[in-house]
């Protein structure tokens, strides 16, 4: 689904991307903005909480530079939902190939540090 990353810029299904953005549910959120810039909240990811997944996908940046905080890890998984959180490069890698199997995933992905 995701076909390319890189610093800044995310393609999917052929088109662009030059903000954060989430998936869910096969539908691209963009423009996704934060309570906190380099944190990730709960109220942050809503949508995705009450979502059918059943993993979720952030992507923290080219270098890791958002974190998901305790709060909103403890909501993701009072959900049911699986948490992965890793360098947004990876995390695409990731969510590709849950996304290809099959799987109910979500992405969150912070595009730039």
């Amino acid at each position: 689904m995701i076909e390319s990353y890189s610093f800044g810029s995310m393609t999917i299904t052929g088109q662009s991307h030059r903000n954060d953005l989430k998936i869910i549910e096969n539908k691209i959120v963009g423009n996704w903005w934060r309570r906190e810039g380099h944190a990730l909240y709960a109220q942050d990811i809503d949508d995705i909480l009450y979502a059918s997944v059943e993993t979720l996908v952030v992507g923290t940046g080219a270098y890791g530079g958002m974190k998901v905080t305790a709060e909103a890890a403890q909501a993701i998984e009072g959900q049911g939902i699986s948490l992965v959180a890793v360098p947004t490069k990876e995390a695409v890698s990731i969510f590709n190939s849950l996304h290809a199997q099959g799987k109910r995933v979500a992405g969150a992905f912070h595009l730039t540090c």
